[in-house]
């Protein structure tokens, strides 16, 4: 059976800077009948896991280390055993949630993970984060982009360890090359399509963020 997208949606909180703000996440979840990875265990573990319906986990990835985005993955991992997944550069903010608790495997740019039969293929996209990452499953025709690329525009990049000019080009050399037709599944919001926020970019370089 094909691998398919099941989504879910969980509210929490994003702190950051001395700062919290109310945010509701996307969840998603990659797999079959028997087999599935998530991407972005956001608050809530018994959502996820009710989610699951009882398959198996391969793996928990994050698309980069923000706590609304990896609060529940320790908590999801010690339900299901599966391992988490995350880029090297989002260890500092990862240490910010989950100070006693590391990830169990790094991300790398090129990697290639396989759930279902069909590979998902991580691309490192900085900026919003420094070890944000986005994963490509062409056979899907969609892009998992978490907080670099959303309907209207990049990620937020008025933080800590953020950087607009970063952000602008991740997407530009990595996610607007990916055919047009893709679709783009956020970490937040309605997912839109890259031919829909390619015409754009030059307007996003002259506003800044």
């Amino acid at each position: 059976m094909a691998a398919r997208i099941d989504h879910l949606v969980t509210s929490g909180t994003f702190s950051l800077d001395g700062g919290t703000w109310d945010v509701d996440n996307n969840v998603w979840i990659v797999g079959d009948d028997d087999e599935a990875i998530v991407i972005d265990a956001a608050h809530d573990a018994d959502a996820i896991v009710e989610a699951l319906g009882g398959r198996t986990l391969r793996a928990i990835i994050c698309t980069h280390g923000h706590n609304d985005h990896i609060d529940a993955a320790p908590a999801l991992a010690s339900r299901t055993g599966a391992r988490i997944h995350l880029h090297p550069a989002d260890l500092p903010l990862w240490q910010m949630t989950h100070p006693d608790t590391p990830p169990d495997a790094e991300l790398a740019d090129g990697q290639v993970l396989t759930i279902a039969g069909t590979d998902l293929t991580v691309l490192h996209t900085p900026g919003h984060a420094p070890g944000g990452v986005c994963l490509h499953a062409p056979d899907l025709g969609t892009v998992f982009t978490g907080d670099t690329l959303f309907q209207g525009g990049p990620g937020a990049t008025g933080r800590s360890f953020s950087d607009f000019p970063t952000i602008v080009a991740s997407i530009r050399d990595r996610l607007l090359t990916l055919p047009p037709e893709t679709e783009v599944r956020t970490g937040h919001g309605d997912p839109t399509t890259i031919g829909a926020e390619a015409p754009h970019l030059e307007e996003w370089i002259k506003r800044g963020h």
